[in-house]
């Protein structure tokens, strides 16, 4: 428990986290895969040279410092990393390894002057008790879907059914137990991780559902990264008939029961979550409007589907802006080239802008859209955001 004197000492380290807390986290990353191999797999690569999981836990830290007093604040930051938490299984004996690295590179990026033995004392105190609350709230969610019927703790075997492609850029991968038992509900919007072996190198990432549950078999659709690793092992060597290791599904941005119009925008591979939220919104007569940018018309996924769904359900309508002009944007059919504006949102939208939002993307379009739909008088508590991996600011 955290002393009134150590909580002292951790708000008097804001300003130095605001300086130079992204510092800090990259060592401590650099710290913990160079010497940890068995948390390695935790750690999607392409997240640390982008510098967006660094930031991310920069940006962690200095909330829970900025809080440390009211920790309920973070009720919604500490759902997300949970849920991140339990689609890779992080399990307790995790904690301590990444709360060393931290404790060592806040010695060594601020200084012994500055990291005093009062400094390393109060923030070892404050992690442990953040990682009390993680860990008791993973054993939570981990129990949960062990206990739900049809679900499991840990990894759970799955034979690929089908194959199928989507887009030039994205395979969607059918999935059904291996033991052929029951399969646990899962709710649209969430994902799960694999497991996978590649190279002799263990190796985890979680993809979102893009599939209503059916209770037979799970569906996930991935694009194919020019740099990454298991997205492209999956393209190029999983096939029908092979097993994939699989966690349960997990994550909060999931799809809120309302009679408000329901609008769901996506650009690119944020497409996937949108599609089983359609389909579960489809079976009320709530008004839903669909609004999608690509790139193209090569590179636009599940477009039959949905064009396929608003034939047959007059409460749906849908929008689709490509970025990319090319020799068959005029008969491709699409509402718009460019990007999705504020004018061009807008228009697409119903003129009551009392309505459900949400929206997934890229985070630069994802901040676009969120400061359109605030200046627009969209209320900011009806809008709901998820990103693909770490967490960033939008504003």
């Amino acid at each position: 428990m955290l002393t009134n004197a150590q909580r002292a000492i951790i708000k008097s380290t804001v300003p130095l986290l605001e300086a130079k807390g992204e510092t800090l986290t990259k060592h401590m990353y650099t710290m913990l895969l160079s010497e940890f191999a068995e948390v390695r797999p935790l750690f999607n690569p392409v997240h640390q040279a982008s510098g967006d999981q660094p930031r991310a836990l920069a940006n962690g830290i200095l909330m829970f410092a900025k809080n440390i007093d009211r920790l309920e604040a973070l009720g919604e930051m500490s759902a997300q990393i949970v849920s991140k938490h339990v689609s890779l299984q992080i399990q307790p004996e995790h904690y301590p390894i990444v709360g060393a690295c931290l404790l060592r590179s806040i010695r060594e990026v601020l200084g012994a002057e500055i990291a005093t033995d009062a400094v390393i004392d109060a923030w070892s105190a404050a992690y442990q008790q953040l990682a009390d609350i993680l860990i008791q709230s993973e054993e939570q969610a981990y129990a949960q879907t062990e206990a739900a019927p049809g679900g499991w703790r840990g990894e759970r075997a799955f034979r690929v059914t089908r194959k199928e492609p989507e887009s030039s850029e994205i395979t969607s991968f059918y999935m059904a137990p291996a033991d052929g038992g029951p399969l646990a509900q899962h709710l649209p919007g969430q994902y799960l991780g694999l497991r996978l072996q590649i190279a002799g190198q263990d190796q985890r990432r979680s993809y979102s559902l893009s599939a209503a549950p059916n209770g037979k078999e799970l569906r996930i659709s991935v694009k194919r990264q020019a740099s990454g690793l298991v997205s492209n092992h999956l393209h190029d060597h999983v096939s029908p008939g092979n097993l994939l290791l699989v966690f349960p599904p997990a994550g909060i941005f999931t799809l809120a029961e309302g009679d408000k119009p329901l609008v769901l925008i996506s650009a690119g591979v944020g497409i996937t979550p949108t599609i089983p939220m359609l389909q579960q919104a489809l079976k009320t007569s709530r008004p839903i409007y669909f609004i999608h940018c690509a790139r193209n018309r090569a590179v636009h996924a599940f477009r039959e589907t949905v064009d396929g769904l608003r034939a047959t359900h007059p409460q749906l309508k849908r929008f689709y802006a490509y970025s990319e002009v090319t020799q068959t944007t005029a008969a491709d059919g699409v509402d718009g080239v460019g990007r999705l504006d504020k004018n061009r949102l807008a228009k697409w939208l119903p003129s009551n802008l009392d309505v459900d939002v949400y929206f997934l993307g890229p985070q630069p379009f994802m901040a676009l859209v969120k400061r359109n739909l605030k200046a627009l008088g969209v209320p900011q508590s009806q809008t709901h955001f998820e990103f693909f991996g770490p967490a960033s600011a939008l504003d």
